[in-house]
């Protein structure tokens, strides 16, 4: 009798996630995306293959076990979902929400080759938003401050009797602590705002990722046992010979990649031009957007333009058209195809009647006799022979210049770390960006006792980069902790000091 044959597996289209439409989350600060229904999550999730050499794992920064927390969710079983996404990610809510998995997991999915890939963003979202629901409540607040709340507290180990210090509660700072205080170390988190969550909260706008996402991760870390120290600035509140003079025995700095970077052209110095980190740190942790409910005005003239195509330029610009700006200009010197943005963030934007102008570039700004942007002056670009980067080098186009009507302009040209973790912090090498020398694989910088990770070691890149730097950083924190490995890094080659 012939072998009856294996039925073919059911083509599951991939699931869209409801998003509020354009012409209404364009005015408001609401979330955009809205998260899978039940219906569709279950769908979605079906589509995973459940592969015996799953690519997903090795596209993933921190190494979650992607296969294992969608079978769960195929079998109905939401704890286990949750348990098994937990063990390697400790802030999934915020993954699902702002992590580029386009680049990473799903970028080798094996559905990919034929199909579009599986959904595991929107999947990671929808099981840390359940695990929420559960009991991970967000907080509530009393004139922006925190009522602390309990959490569930996961296994970990017994206590070292080893103090640890983490600088700054970013991604690369959250995740590094929390491993280590299920580790057994006793942790600190050293950080210098009022609020807990970094970039997350200062730089991440309320319609990516709302800050009571944030807190809640915030409040599962701590359950972990990790202690939090607020409006605590390393390098003048207390410096890094302080910290070790307190008797902690190791420290891992995630301050992140925070001064501005400019472009250096005639007028920049104008009322009206801002730097995205202070535009958006105005609008997200100082709560700008909800003005005059909370006293921090931000002022947005008639036609807004940001330089730059990144993240940090599309959460400007549409900041921008959310606070009431009748035109927004994304200005931006390479080609659609070069733009670093997410593409979702990107068209987000477009949706939203935000106009691009490619292959552009600000030469001057302009102002008016009271010292007000007035207009800037840009001129047309092509592009050359790749640079460093890979990517082709934007060459001016003489004789190209022309005038754009603006009244605010929004520099979002990346950003280099702060220099004042590094107050009194001998034996700490830099590189000439201002970015610190440390191992790739350890995350040990050239102070004993002292690991680094994230943006300030890589300058600005992803949330889930450094969360996965803080992951590998707090690893080998561990080994050394514990008597494990006692030769200290030394890099090969010579690096700037600072």
């Amino acid at each position: 009798m012939a072998e009856a044959k294996k039925p073919k597996r059911e083509k599951i289209p991939r699931q869209e996630m409801p998003r509020q439409a354009p012409e209404v989350r364009r005015r408001n600060f609401n979330e955009v995306a809205l998260g899978y229904p039940d219906e569709l999550m279950i769908l979605e999730s079906k589509r995973c293959l459940q592969c015996k050499k799953p690519k997903c794992i090795e596209g993933c920064p921190v190494e979650v076990d992607i296969p294992a927390f969608i079978l769960k969710l195929q079998e109905g079983d939401l704890p286990g979902a949750a348990a098994a996404l937990y063990a390697d990610n400790n802030l999934p809510a915020i993954c699902g929400r702002v992590c580029p998995q386009e680049t990473q997991c799903e970028a080798v999915c094996v559905l990919a080759k034929k199909e579009e890939p599986v959904a595991v963003g929107r999947l990671e979202r929808y099981v840390a938003d359940w695990k929420m629901s559960q009991g991970m409540k967000a907080p509530d607040y009393v004139d922006g401050w925190r009522i602390s709340q309990d959490t569930e507290a996961p296994e970990k180990a017994p206590p070292s009797g080893k103090r640890v210090a983490v600088v700054g509660s970013g991604p690369a700072g959250l995740t590094c602590a929390a491993d280590l205080a299920r580790y057994g170390h006793q942790v600190t988190i050293f950080e210098a705002l009022h609020a807990p969550g970094g970039v997350l909260v200062y730089g991440i706008p309320e319609f990516r990722l709302p800050k009571a996402i944030v807190y809640a991760e915030v409040d599962y870390v701590k359950s972990l046992g990790a202690e939090l120290i607020l409006d605590c600035v390393i390098g003048k509140t207390l410096t890094l010979d302080d910290v070790f003079d307190d008797g902690y025995e190791a420290v891992f700095l995630g301050t992140g990649a925070g001064l501005p970077m400019f472009m250096n052209i005639p007028g920049e110095n104008y009322n009206g031009v801002y730097s995205a980190n202070e535009f958006l740190t105005r609008v997200n942790l100082m709560k700008g957007y909800l003005f005059p409910e909370w006293d921090t005005p931000v002022r947005i003239g008639r036609r807004v333009a940001v330089v730059g195509g990144g993240n940090v330029a599309m959460d400007a610009a549409r900041c921008s058209m959310r606070l009431g700006a009748d035109e927004v200009l994304i200005v931006y010197r390479r080609s659609r195809v070069e733009l670093p943005a997410r593409a979702e963030e990107a068209e987000n934007a477009e949706e939203e009647g935000i106009v691009f102008h490619y292959l552009t570039n600000p030469v001057e700004i302009y102002g008016d006799d009271n010292g007000w942007v007035r207009g800037m002056k840009c001129i047309q670009m092509e592009l050359g022979e790749p640079d460093a980067s890979g990517r082709r080098r934007p060459v001016p186009i003489e004789g190209s210049e022309f005038d754009l009507d603006v009244d605010t302009v929004i520099m979002a040209l990346g950003t280099r770390p702060n220099p004042m973790v590094f107050t009194d912090a001998g034996g700490l090498e830099r590189t000439r960006w201002g970015t610190v020398v440390a191992d790739e694989v350890t995350g040990r910088t050239t102070r004993e006792g002292v690991w680094a990770g994230g943006d300030i070691v890589t300058g600005a890149a992803t949330v889930i980069s450094a969360m996965g730097a803080g992951k590998t950083a707090a690893a080998d924190m561990d080994r050394y902790l514990r008597g494990e490995s006692t030769t200290w890094w030394e890099p090969e080659e010579e690096t700037a000091q600072a």
